[in-house]
């Protein structure tokens, strides 16, 4: 942990890896390969052509900015009773995404088991990076290119969570403790996870299909052009592949893998 860390942020995480600036910090319970783990995730978005650079400078530049952070604890109780204690200041003057260890699975998929790495990384990436990058395009706000698409999705535009929606809707999420910023950086997730392979299974499709129903590369192409447009824009630099959790990461930073 950094000197400058308060002692109360200092007493809840014991460790931290900083994958090209950004950093991710642990508690003492959450074991030290799902920490490992979650920062080759994060680093394999970042430097997804693996050649030790980032992909999209800009992103990353705004994401070290808002001092992105991703925060983990070893299960959802913990991090419901330790985030009490961590300064409010610290937590105002970060953008912090929470991930627990006990929802991340390394090679998952083979156990039917989704690994929320993939998720709540990537909510850090477009959070604390894309939408501050470039929020004509990828902001939170109606009216950007995102939410337009996302509008389009959703089959119409829903600043609160309809009661119901449109039976032509493809994204239909429906926490209502998810306001409409909210649910631009769920839609992208689940555009940007399903083009790259992530939720294609039929057995992810089933625990997905209430929310999104264009799981597969396929489906999403032909269903949703304007978001796949987005994602495959060469100057925005989204990944082109699934990051595979093996992406080399030395005791205090990403370093370039032996081999892609």
């Amino acid at each position: 942990m950094g000197a400058s860390d308060p002692a109360a942020v200092r007493r809840v995480f014991n460790r931290q890896l900083k994958i090209f600036g950004i950093r991710v910090l642990a508690t003492r319970r959450t074991p030290d390969a799902k920490l490992r783990h979650a920062a080759a995730i994060l680093a394999g978005y970042l430097d997804n052509d693996r050649d030790g650079q980032v992909d999209n400078p800009q992103v990353v530049a705004a994401m070290v900015r808002q001092k992105a952070t991703l925060v983990m604890f070893a299960t959802e109780r913990e991090a419901e009773r330790l985030e009490r204690t961590l300064p409010d200041r610290w937590q105002d003057s970060h953008q912090a995404v929470a991930l627990f260890a006990e929802e991340t699975h390394p090679g998952g998929a083979a156990r039917r088991r989704f690994d929320a790495s993939y998720e709540e990384i990537f909510h850090l990436i477009t959070h604390a990076g894309y939408a501050a990058a470039y929020p004509a395009v990828f902001g939170m706000r109606p009216g950007s290119q995102l939410a337009n698409a996302m509008d389009r999705a959703r089959g119409g535009r829903f600043l609160r969570v309809p009661r119901r929606y449109p039976a032509k809707a493809w994204y239909t999420y429906d926490d209502r403790s998810c306001d409409y910023g909210c649910q631009t950086q769920e839609y992208i997730y689940w555009g940007m996870t399903s083009l790259l392979g992530a939720q294609s299974a039929e057995w992810r499709f089933r625990d997905i299909r209430q929310e999104w129903r264009l799981n597969t590369p396929k489906k999403f192409r032909a269903g949703d052009p304007m978001l796949y447009r987005l994602l495959t824009d060469s100057r925005y630099r989204f990944p082109k592949r699934l990051p595979d959790g093996k992406y080399r990461v030395s005791s205090k930073s990403a370093r370039q893998p032996s081999s892609p």
